[in-house]
């Protein structure tokens, strides 16, 4: 049904149609939120972006041509205003970098850890949360769209405008530099 619903909107590019908005947002709200969240790192930030970028996405929704698909074109808009938001409000990224509860929800490798190996986990996750908050931005886009997000390098060059070798040579780096600061 999904793949059905987003060939419908794909199909209708020139004109995504107002009734299958509420649809476009409950596809992708998650996946906003989550990009935005790790990019903000304040979970009331996030939210607001994320209710922004759907609402720009609305209005907006007449100058979506279909040169990408509309979760490249959702995604874009919300990098944009984690962007503009962090260059007004550099402050947030040291508040930030002391919030550790949110770390402490995120998966960790073994089902069933023992506190010591909880607390290593933990410890590293910060490590890394650390290294990637202090990758150049568009390191850091790259880095969070492949492994947060899973997404592929063409997906990645199509949200950020970039060619797929300039999203390769930028994960690579971003890479090499967070496994410096973790020791591997």
């Amino acid at each position: 049904m999904q793949q059905i619903n987003e060939a419908v909107v794909n199909m209708e590019a020139q004109t995504i149609e107002a009734n299958n908005f509420g649809w476009i947002v409950q596809q992708h709200q998650k996946r906003i939120f989550r990009i935005l969240m790790f990019l903000v790192k304040d979970e009331d930030t996030a939210e607001n972006l994320a209710q922004e970028c759907f609402l720009r996405a609305f209005r907006n929704r007449d100058s979506f041509r279909g040169e990408s698909n509309l979760e490249t074109w959702l995604v874009r808009i919300a990098l944009n205003l984690a962007y503009d938001y962090r260059r007004s409000r550099r402050w947030i990224f040291w508040r930030s970098v002391k919030q550790t509860d949110r770390i402490e929800s995120m998966p960790v490798r073994d089902t069933c850890p023992t506190p010591e190996r909880a607390l290593l986990d933990k410890e590293l996750l910060e490590t890394v949360q650390a290294a990637v908050d202090r990758l150049p931005e568009r390191q850091r886009a790259v880095f969070l769209l492949r492994y947060l997000e899973d997404m592929s390098l063409d997906e990645i060059a199509g949200v950020l405008r970039l060619p797929v070798g300039t999203v390769k040579s930028h994960l690579f780096r971003a890479v090499r530099s967070i496994r410096r600061v973790c020791g591997k």
